[in-house]
């Protein structure tokens, strides 16, 4: 496990699903999923063969299309995302965090007449 609690084996791409869990078993053709989906198919080919990403749009189509929710298909692409990010560069650790007292014992930058 890393320092940051993620996963240490490569999260699967939501593309890899698409094509594994509904194109090959639903014997549907990019083209005739794109078209579903109302995209084109280039943009349904880059997430299937990993270099595009799910965007909320995308999620949403998605999700309607296969009886799925949104937040399924936008949580598989932040772990993988955020897999990447933790594992292809070092230079996060770098932050110095706040310390625990300033984060937890600060006075709401929110006036006294506005928290109701």
């Amino acid at each position: 496990m890393s320092t940051m609690g993620r996963m240490t084996r490569r999260p699967t791409h939501p593309g890899i699903i698409i094509r594994e869990d509904y194109l090959i078993p639903l014997s549907i053709t990019i083209k005739d999923m794109a078209e579903t989906l109302g995209v084109s198919r280039k943009t349904l080919s880059k997430i299937i063969n990993e270099r595009g990403a799910i965007t909320p749009d995308m999620a949403l189509r998605l999700s309607r299309a296969f009886d799925t929710t949104p937040d399924f298909w936008l949580n598989l692409q932040k772990n993988f995302d955020l897999w990447h990010a933790e594992t292809e560069s070092t230079e996060w650790k770098k932050v110095k965090p706040f310390s625990h007292k300033m984060l937890h014992h600060h006075p709401s930058p929110l006036g006294s007449e506005q928290r109701h």
